[in-house]
């Protein structure tokens, strides 16, 4: 990133913040970048540090419609931030229809990284636009309550969404334009990553558990037609709710089976609002409420 103003000066101001700073931006703005050297800043001073990657769409930490926590110890970190210490899952990689799951998984990892880190990175959402887009970022920010917020944008698509921040939560907002030379991803290059991440996620030493209808949430009503959960995404989850990665619904017969590499540790099935074919790993959106309820 360009080390010139306003970086230089921006990045001097953050590394004193105490608590979480959120990094918020459209995609292709930079966000992931910055976050990157604010960590390093923050290590370099001695703080203890957590990154937080609520980025559903292409995650830098963890698996695809999740919410991820990474510890950052050292400079060493930063190279690889894939690995996840601990994950949400949201059920989608776009935030219609899951808006609450999306801020409840953010605020939980946030709350989860006070615990440990006193300088804490919220990377967030790329959709910031729109109704969907202000209302999960005005969301994130009332329950996260970040100390500071820094906006990169490269004209004026946040200016609505900033100004609401500041009349409502009284945020302080910190506006700065995205660096030169940063590489730009297609619709298409985001496209191939996203199945890309999905194929890391559930291709390597998958095998299939049969499951009882019991194990999901949302739980399924009296004389739910299973076969309706072919292809479905969920979150495998652990006995405390975390998500310990992913895993796709397999029905034949009257059995529904979880395709998945976390079957051994699995309490529970978070149903998400994505079919996914595990052949291209090609994604679908799914109206939960209209799966299960009609409606």
């Amino acid at each position: 990133m360009d080390q010139s103003e306003p970086y230089a000066s921006l990045r001097e101001r953050v590394v004193g913040e105490r608590g979480v700073v959120m990094v918020l931006g459209a995609a292709n703005t930079g966000k992931t970048t910055m976050s990157r050297l604010l960590m390093k800043d923050a290590l370099d001073a001695g703080r203890a540090v957590a990154y937080i990657d609520a980025d559903i769409a292409v995650p830098t930490v963890g698996a695809p419609a999740c919410a991820a926590l990474r510890w950052v110890r050292n400079p060493a970190d930063l190279e690889d931030l894939s690995r996840p210490d601990s994950m949400r899952f949201v059920g989608s990689t776009q935030p219609q229809g899951v808006v609450l799951p999306h801020v409840v998984a953010t605020a939980t990892l946030v709350e989860e990284a006070r615990q440990g880190a006193d300088f804490v990175v919220l990377d967030t959402s790329s959709a910031v636009s729109g109704v969907v887009g202000q209302t999960l970022t005005y969301h994130v920010t009332e329950l996260c309550n970040p100390t500071l917020i820094i906006a990169t944008q490269r004209g004026e698509e946040l200016e609505p969404g900033i100004g609401m921040l500041r009349r409502f939560l009284g945020a302080r907002i910190a506006k700065t334009e995205p660096p030169e030379g940063l590489n730009l991803i297609s619709p298409i290059d985001q496209h191939n990553l996203l199945i890309a991440a999905f194929r890391k996620e559930l291709e390597p030493n998958v095998q299939r558990w049969r499951v009882h209808s019991s194990v999901f949430a949302p739980t399924l009503p009296e004389a739910f037609d299973l076969s309706r959960l072919e292809g479905l995404l969920v979150g495998v989850l652990n006995e405390k709710g975390a998500c310990l990665g992913l895993g796709a619904l397999e029905h034949d017969n009257g059995v529904v089976r979880v395709a998945t590499r976390f079957g051994d540790q699995m309490r529970g099935l978070r149903l998400g609002s994505m079919r996914i074919n595990l052949d291209t790993y090609e994604t679908s959106r799914v109206r939960l409420r209209q799966l299960i309820f009609g409606i």
